[in-house]
């Protein structure tokens, strides 16, 4: 059925078109817009007032005049095609296939902007998910329905890291994997190559959904994409059942396409020229994970960002840090010295994490291991910014002997190798083996008996099983 048509445009500015208010038009609707050259061109409806509506154009303006054009309401919101057949297939921002095997063959579509979830039918997250990376699994465990996003910069390997837990990731006990959404927004097509050979070389394509709006894609196909990646991962764990894995990047990109589309409306900036609903934006990106009551299903976000000049305090990692449960953040310095992941021990934190480890999901010694590796591990930081004042010589022996700690576990703890796979028993025993190099009697966050059980093996080189 064709929905309303209207002739001729008020005005052109850059992506956005302006026409007279239609009847019945929607907030989010699509819209069909045609120039003198009867070329479709999509868009979305932006704004309205009592008089006129703003249509924001998926790709260009080229072709279009303020007399010849026409605009087609479609009548309906953007949707997005879903089925079984997703799986395997690559996508373009806008949805479309561009793997070259045509549409999946469903009869089935969903509004990509999702549907509310009462909060009242969302279940907690509890389940431990294994990456077989140490300094996640150990100090910064991710937990099954949970988003917990990756603070990056430029030329850090986040995508390595991200492509080693798609790889990795699995629910212990249950015999559980995961199929994977994955949303490119803006990257290069190097970076996109990266993941889609990765997929392809270790067998993981065929559990792969992926969603690609490369850097020379039409800016504003950046604020469609992540809504149709959540909308297949939506369909595949609440419809199908399935443990949904969605790795987004770069969300920093999605937010310069918000503030370049905001800047064209007119609207009133806020902090760094970003439109003041940045928040409710991301949380509208962010709360589509989880859990829900009745679906065996789940959605697990892993967001990936770039920090502008490593700035955490920048307004997207700092939104992102109030929605999301706890953040992953890369160090520069550990790059430079070699250490990969280069997972900064002290600003990272999962907010979940204690609600997934302990007896019967992890080990009854989890909690307690990890919390003395934060704490020596602070220690090691304040030791060392004083020896870059008086000294490394003028240090006491028990500094000197937390120095000696601070290396074992850059070294022992958090570096492995890019396709090594640690279960979770070897990360906590090579988390007892680092802290051999602390005297016993500052061990106070660790109970007694788990000291006797797992203190003494490390001392022997107990810890030294794969």
């Amino acid at each position: 059925m064709r929905g309303i048509e209207y002739r001729g445009l008020s005005r052109i500015e850059g992506p956005v078109v302006i026409t007279r208010r239609g009847r019945n038009v929607g907030f989010n609707e699509v819209v069909a817009v045609y120039g003198r050259d009867e070329e479709k061109r999509l868009g979305r409806v932006v704004d309205m007032s009592e008089d006129w509506t703003a249509i924001q154009l998926f790709g260009n303006n080229t072709g279009l005049s303020a007399d010849d054009s026409r605009v087609e309401f479609l009548g309906k919101p953007m949707e997005l095609r879903v089925g079984t057949g997703l799986l395997g297939r690559v996508f373009n921002g806008l949805g479309e296939p561009v793997d070259g095997y045509g549409n999946i063959f469903s009869s089935l579509t969903q509004d990509v902007n999702g549907l509310p979830i009462n909060p009242y039918a969302r279940t907690y997250p509890r389940d431990f998910i294994q990456t077989g990376i140490s300094a996640i699994d150990g100090m910064n465990t991710l937990i099954r329905g949970q988003k917990l996003p990756i603070f990056s910069g430029n030329g850090l390997p986040h995508n390595k890291l991200a492509a080693q837990i798609v790889r990795q990731a699995k629910i212990l006990g249950a015999g559980e994997s995961f199929v994977v959404v994955f949303c490119a927004m803006g990257v290069k097509y190097d970076v996109a190559r990266f993941f889609l050979d990765d997929f392809e070389r270790t067998g993981v394509l065929a559990n792969v959904v992926v969603f690609l709006s490369l850097a020379d894609a039409p800016s504003l196909e950046r604020l469609v994409a992540p809504r149709c990646a959540l909308t297949a991962a939506e369909y595949l764990a609440y419809e199908k059942n399935m443990h949904v894995l969605v790795v987004m990047t770069d969300m920093t990109n999605y937010c310069e396409a918000l503030r370049e589309v905001s800047s064209i409306r007119g609207e009133v900036p806020s902090r760094k020229g970003y439109p003041g609903y940045l928040y409710s934006d991301l949380a509208s990106l962010y709360e589509r994970a989880g859990k829900i009551q009745g679906s065996a299903g789940s959605i697990t976000q892993i967001p990936i960002l770039t920090m502008p000049n490593d700035d955490i305090s920048h307004p997207i990692p700092d939104l992102s840090g109030y929605i999301t449960e706890g953040q992953i953040v890369l160090d520069r310095e550990l790059t430079q010295r070699g250490i990969y992941p280069p997972v900064a021990g002290l600003p990272s934190l999962s907010r979940l994490m204690k609600d997934g480890i302990g007896p019967g999901m992890t080990r009854e010694d989890h909690k307690d291991v990890a919390s003395q590796l934060f704490a020596a591990y602070s220690k090691v930081k304040s030791i060392r910014n004083l020896a870059s004042i008086i000294g490394e010589e003028e240090l006491s022996e028990g500094d000197k002997q937390y120095l000696k700690f601070g290396e074992k576990l850059e070294q022992i703890f958090l570096s492995q190798g890019e396709f090594e796979d640690r279960g979770i028993e070897r990360t906590l025993d090579l988390g007892w083996k680092v802290l051999t190099e602390i005297p016993r009697e500052e061990l106070l966050r660790i109970k007694r008996e788990y000291i006797e059980k797992y203190l003494l093996p490390a001392q022997a080189g107990g810890t030294e099983k794969k």
